[in-house]
């Protein structure tokens, strides 16, 4: 019988690690090939691990709730082939070098998922993500060591790094300091006592009367740790244009029965909407970038992520991939695709990365306007406001004459250390002139 490990794959380019959600699987079950074994959690997107092989699950590594670093083995599945020694999961193996010679890593003994992490000189461990967050932040070891921490065992979490970056960050220039005292053995001046760490002290909150107390689920955690550092890395501005939708909500009333019919999918106002802030990066390609310390990465891939209201009351944002690629058809295939698999909480990790530029629809729930967080690490969010009737100045060849139209506002939240108020208004400008310039006679 060959013994092959289950291994915590890789979710992203940014997760270091994942947690258990559930075993779906317990040992002495049967598994067959791609079939589910546990739920695990990042701070992206719950997901489904499947087993690489078929077998028999015969171990357990870590359990429900373990915080396990990604390519660390979670459980080991026996199958039919004739190995006895532990195989890595194919997902997982080296490929062979191309002289002929095995190019197996050896052997790595388990460890539980919280050794597994770096362990300091006092003892103290940190996982890979808390870790990675101290070094962007350019926090030494001895500073990381004075943070106190809420997980297991005293465990520094993310939210407690995400935390105290945001308290180090914002404090006030320190004064210069008075010379420090010599020694009095060697004349020397001795080392200064390690500064305290000061604390934002949290307004208090009563609980007295008649309140209904609801401790925030896992994803709403989340978002409020990424809405807080959004608004602490970028300093945000918000433009916002009025446009006349007119020709395009005519449009589309005109077609969508025949829409339906031809192509099988109901066609709504977010693929018109990806289809003109696709066509308006082209033009100001600034816009769609990011920032990384003194660097802007301009991203040439357009990848569109429009914010999803889940059932819950949380907000998920698919990306729709090469957006500029896809015909009207095919945005509206991907669109409605990824909107109805959030619903059901099936998108697949890869499905919520690597967005370059966010759409929200603030007009789904009535608002006319919105002001937008940025969805780090992109450098601007759009929101496109309700459609309503109202009456409008139209210029024509026998004067001005104020007729009932369609009209919406489109806002734009952006990085005001990479998108200039010109380069801004310039762009959400483009988008509402490529809505108005719809044509209405537009053939599908």
């Amino acid at each position: 019988m060959a013994r092959v490990e289950l291994i915590m794959p890789k979710m992203g380019e940014s997760i270091m690690e994942a947690t258990i959600l559930k075993w779906r699987k317990k040992p002495g079950d049967s598994v067959e090939l791609d079939e589910a074994v546990l739920d695990i959690a990042t701070d992206k997107v719950d997901s489904e691990i499947p087993s690489p092989v078929a077998g028999i699950l015969v171990e357990i590594l870590f359990q429900e709730n373990d915080v396990v670093a990604i390519n660390k083995a979670i459980a080991v599945i026996e199958t039919e082939a004739g190995a006895t020694q532990p195989a890595a999961s194919p997902a997982t193996q080296q490929p062979a070098s191309t002289n002929g010679q095995s190019s197996a890593q050896p052997d790595v003994p388990y460890m539980p998922a919280r050794e597994a992490a770096t362990a300091s000189a006092e003892g103290r461990f940190y996982s890979p993500l808390v870790r990675t967050i101290a070094k962007e932040e350019g926090i030494a070891i001895a500073e990381l060591e004075r943070i106190s921490g809420s997980g297991a065992d005293g465990r520094v979490t993310k939210k407690d790094m995400l935390a105290y970056v945001t308290t180090r960050q914002t404090l006030p220039a320190a004064t210069p300091a008075a010379a420090p005292p010599k020694s009095v053995d060697s004349g020397q001046p001795a080392a200064p006592p390690p500064a305290p760490i000061p604390v934002i002290q949290r307004p208090a909150i009563s609980t007295d009367g008649n309140v209904e107390i609801i401790e925030m689920d896992r994803m709403r955690k989340l978002i409020a740790d990424h809405m807080v550092m959004s608004k602490h890395v970028s300093p945000h501005v918000t433009s916002f244009v009025e446009v006349d939708v007119t020709n395009m909500v005519n449009w589309r009333n005109r077609i969508k029965d025949e829409f339906k019919q031809k192509y099988g999918e109901s066609i709504t106002f977010t693929p018109l909407f990806v289809e003109a802030v696709t066509r308006a990066l082209r033009d100001f390609p600034m816009v769609n970038s990011s920032v990384d310390g003194t660097r802007i990465i301009v991203r040439k891939d357009l990848n569109i992520g429009m914010a999803a209201a889940l059932p819950s009351g949380n907000l998920i944002v698919p990306v729709i991939r090469n957006a500029d690629f896809l015909n009207l058809v095919g945005l509206t295939k991907t669109v409605n695709d990824l909107a109805s698999r959030a619903r059901q909480n099936q998108l697949k990790p890869e499905e919520i990365q690597g967005g370059t530029f966010t759409l929200t629809n603030v007009g789904t729930f009535g608002n006319v306007m919105g002001t937008p967080i940025i969805n780090q690490p992109q450098a601007a969010i759009m929101a496109v406001g309700a459609i309503r009737k109202k009456p409008a100045v139209l210029e024509t060849e026998y004067g001005d004459v104020i007729a009932v139209r369609q009209m919406m506002f489109l806002s734009l939240s952006y990085d005001h250390r990479v998108v200039d108020g010109m380069l801004g208004g310039s762009f959400l400008r483009r988008v509402g002139d490529y809505l108005e310039q719809f044509d209405p006679k537009r053939v599908l």
